[in-house]
């Protein structure tokens, strides 16, 4: 039977062709990246291109950076290539994908064969994570932190009791170099039992283009990864590139970084609260550089949003989620502003009754 969810579906393809001018609030890579001095630094990295890639310094780089041994550490084009590492080469009989969440995951399992298993996390509980709720005999588990699209973080204690014996725990940090301090990361822990962590660098750096990631993981998985890798599967400007966002001063940019989305995210909040009579709903709190609203007339609104020069991402292309929810990126003062207005606009255009509501606000979860 085919899933009701268009699994392949990404915030790109609302700004491609005819959605190209439109204000882009529907992909999750930082505005005004990458930042000059890490052009440079790719830019000179083409003088190098004749010679094979050579992953080692930028892969040693990476284990420092996370205090941990090399053997550790797995370099991939992007987060996207590791799913599919994970899918093919892990030998596992009952994955499970905690949703809503980023899809690539679920549909690389299913690519390469697996009946693959959901636990679905709901609203009403703010889309926080019960580890109960994920099936004792569930032997692969994925889940994002923050996760996309809900933005919740999810307590490192929380995630930990996930881990047992005999089970792969994949963590999807792609997006916590945007939490301030990066707390509840799961990042260069070793005592978590097949704990695998994966990080990207394109949401922060602005190179989604380029394609650069790594994943964090026990020594004997990531030599099985590396085996189903083809040769040189990372690119030399993307070592470099790797290389460069993981040194010092970059680790402080992104902390600077970190911090004014977060205050971008609280105007952006604020404004969409003050929504609130007109049915908008916020999942709250939101930790990473978007948040998950509800609409009423959600298509509608996003149709007559374009109208406007403003494209958002539609969420019914995740499990657990229907048509009714919108994804909107944290953006600069001036932009959010714009956005709010072509929103009020929009929904003052919908003709349904608007049903009063408020933001949905999740109880905090006790550390585990």
């Amino acid at each position: 039977m085919a899933d009701a969810h268009d699994l392949r579906h990404h915030g790109d393809a609302e700004v491609r062709d005819s959605g190209a001018g439109l204000v882009d609030l529907a992909v999750n890579v930082r505005a005004g990246t990458p930042p000059q001095w890490l052009r440079e630094e790719i830019a000179g990295s083409l003088a190098s291109l004749a010679a094979y890639p050579d992953g080692r310094a930028a892969r040693a780089a990476v284990a420092r950076r996370h205090g941990l041994p090399v053997e550790r550490v797995l370099l991939t084009a992007g987060a996207a290539e590791a799913f599919v590492l994970l899918a093919r080469a892990l030998e596992v009989r009952r994955p499970v994908v905690v949703h809503p969440q980023f899809t690539e995951p679920e549909a690389a399992l299913r690519d390469a064969g697996h009946t693959v298993g959901r636990v679905l996390l709901r609203a009403g509980d703010g889309f926080r994570l019960d580890p109960d709720a994920v099936p004792e005999d569930a032997d692969l588990v994925v889940i994002g932190n923050p996760t996309n699209p809900t933005s919740v973080l999810h307590p490192a204690g929380v995630l930990t009791r996930l881990a047992r014996p005999g089970r792969v725990l994949v963590v999807d940090e792609a997006f916590m170099d945007a939490v301030p301090g990066e707390r509840e990361a799961l990042a260069g822990r070793t005592d978590v039992p097949g704990l695998v962590v994966l990080r990207s660098l394109t949401k922060t750096w602005g190179l989604a283009g380029l394609r650069v990631g790594y994943v964090l993981a026990a020594p004997e998985t990531v030599a099985v990864l590396e085996r189903a890798q083809p040769l040189w599967p990372v690119s030399t400007p993307a070592l470099v590139a790797a290389e460069a966002c993981v040194a010092p001063r970059a680790l402080a940019e992104a902390a600077h970084a970190a911090h004014r989305v977060a205050a971008d995210r609280a105007r952006l909040i604020a404004g969409l609260t003050a929504l609130a009579a007109r049915g908008v709903r916020v999942v709250e709190p939101a930790e990473a550089p978007f948040v998950l609203i509800r609409v009423p007339g959600a298509p509608a609104v996003r149709a007559r949003l374009r109208a406007l020069g403003h494209a958002v991402r539609r969420g019914d292309t995740f499990p657990g989620l229907d048509d009714g929810w919108l994804r909107v990126a944290v953006r600069d003062r001036r932009t959010a502003k714009g956005f709010l207005t072509a929103l009020t606009t929009a929904l003052e255009a919908t003709t349904a009754a608007v049903p009063p509501t408020t933001r949905v606000t999740t109880r905090p979860t006790a550390p585990g």
